[in-house]
């Protein structure tokens, strides 16, 4: 007798059918699992063996083969210990054949028979929806597996429930979709009192969705700046909280089942290697890129990391995707990002202050800044520099504009670049001004002649590559749009250019602000 069972396996966030055959027949008691699975799932065997004796049940005095098909994909996970038992109970006429073979099934088996909590539900739970089948899965992972829409969820705690329900002895009631949290909580930027060149920065980046580098001393508020960036940006729509939450869940880090309404924000520390930045690892996990995706990346004491993991980054930043290669996998995840960065201005953190400064300057700070690339800097469209705070600010009352202040004006822009996009590009993937290239930046960033005369002399002295061009042109646009000018075709002023060169530095180490650039703007 053959039983077969409906599972997925997953290669990025692309989810893959597996069917599990589970043949008991005559011979010597084995229970073998073919089709190239990984050690945690040969472990399944002891898993299921211990669940059903449990519930006081014995393995057939038979040959047991579970094969999981294809034979040429890689099965990986413990996900697949709850496809195997109810194949297995199937082939022992202790499940119902026929019922089994309407759903799907994923789940890690206890030894007690109880069901514990597994990475990628809610994508195998949206392709079962698709397949037109419904979804088993464990009881603390049903309210992830209902947001996937009309798909039949059942979500029992621990296997004996399972049987129960097929058996007609217990209902299963259907798990309803739920929010682990009330509503977005993020800090306010009026408790940074001072750096209002800063905070003008930062209202920039989130109203363009622009990469952002902050370089100051210790203890100027970088990464209090950037810890307020989330709070800045509009609130997640349904589609991006699907999107988002599929690679949490792919993660494994889902709690309690719901999804979070919160932008990500990740800040993993300088010691992170290149898989964990940007995804691999055996199993070829999601990177702190992707856990990142439509949210901040800050990198704080940029020069630290590791430089290859920090050149890894470029191909995320120019396309939106972070694509790890294998002998045997090519994975793909999604890694639309706004990277904030920060660091100091040398080893020591005090370039600028005499008093404090080690006897090595200026050279220390060429040598430490030097350690971030040309490329990498090139597409980083905001530089910004945050002094120390004067004293005499620390001493005055809170700022009077509240996160909730700047925010309003970041959503009105966001709405004007959604406009125009939604104008110009149609089914274009462009949400903000930092996303247009090519035509359609001609198209939306034409600044006037004034504005264009500046821009090219700039450009012939600063040495800006084309990148670089491009990218002042999308800041321009951004400020543009903060200033209230028209969605189409607004032409962009010389000060909106003059403003978005002051934000670029030639190269590492140095400021981009040219003598007689901001003269000739005014």
């Amino acid at each position: 007798m053959v039983a077969r069972v409906s599972t997925v396996a997953f290669q990025g966030i692309q989810t893959l059918d597996v069917d599990v055959q589970v043949q008991t027949s005559a011979g010597l008691p084995t229970f073998t699992i073919v089709g190239l699975a990984d050690k945690a799932v040969g472990e399944s065997r002891e898993r299921v063996r211990g669940a059903l004796h449990a519930m006081g049940l014995a393995l057939p005095n038979k040959r047991i083969t579970v094969n999981l098909a294809p034979a040429d994909l890689l099965k990986e996970g413990s996900h697949f210990d709850l496809p195997i038992a109810i194949g297995l109970l199937a082939a022992m006429e202790v499940l119902p054949m026929d019922e089994i073979g309407a759903y799907m099934a994923l789940g890690e088996l206890a030894l007690d028979g109880g069901l514990a909590r597994v990475a990628g539900v809610l994508p195998a739970a949206i392709h079962a929806n698709a397949s037109g089948l419904g979804l088993i899965c464990p009881g603390v992972q049903g309210p992830e597996a209902a947001w996937a829409g009309e798909v039949g969820v059942l979500a029992p705690p621990n296997l004996l429930a399972l049987i129960n329900h097929f058996k007609g002895t217990q209902v299963l009631s259907p798990p309803e979709a739920t929010f682990t949290d009330d509503a977005p909580r993020y800090p306010d930027v009026a408790d940074i009192k001072g750096q209002e060149t800063a905070k003008r920065a930062v209202e920039i980046a989130a109203a363009g969705g622009h990469n952002l580098l902050m370089v100051g001393p210790p203890g100027a508020g970088k990464s209090m700046l950037a810890a307020r960036l989330p709070g800045l940006l509009p609130p997640l729509d349904a589609s991006e909280i699907l999107e988002i939450s599929m690679i949490r869940s792919l993660a494994g880090e889902l709690d309690d089942g719901g999804l979070n309404r919160n932008r990500p924000f990740r800040d993993p520390h300088h010691s992170a290697s290149v898989p964990a930045l940007i995804g691999g690892g055996r199993r070829v996990r999601p990177g702190e890129v992707s856990l990142s995706h439509l949210g901040v990346l800050f990198l704080d004491e940029l020069p630290e990391f590791q430089r290859a993991a920090l050149e890894a980054l470029r191909q995320p930043l120019e396309t939106g995707r972070a694509t790890v290669a294998r002998a045997n996998a090519h994975v793909t995840y999604p890694a639309r990002i706004q990277l904030v960065a920060a660091m100091n201005p040398c080893r020591c953190g005090y370039l600028d202050n005499p008093a404090a400064a080690c006897s090595k300057a200026p050279k220390c700070a060429e040598d430490y800044q030097s350690r971030i690339s040309g490329p990498l800097f090139d597409r980083i469209d905001l530089h910004v520099d945050v002094p120390a705070v004067n004293p005499a600010d620390l001493d005055l009352p809170p700022a009077a504009e509240s996160s909730a202040d700047i925010a309003a004006r970041v959503a009105r822009a966001r709405e004007t670049q959604k406009a125009r996009y939604r104008k110009l590009g149609g089914d274009s993937p462009v949400r903000t001004n930092s996303d247009a290239d090519g035509r359609l930046l001609d198209d939306v960033a034409k600044p006037g002649a004034d504005g264009r005369k500046l821009l090219v002399e700039a450009a012939d002295r600063l040495g800006l590559s084309a990148r670089g061009f491009h990218r002042v042109l999308r800041v321009a646009r951004t400020l543009a749009d903060l200033d209230g000018a028209a969605p189409e075709n607004a032409k962009i002023g010389r000060l909106h250019i003059a403003e978005a060169l002051s934000y670029r530095r030639i190269q590492p180490g140095k400021s981009a602000i040219l003598m007689g650039l901001d003269r000739q703007a005014s």
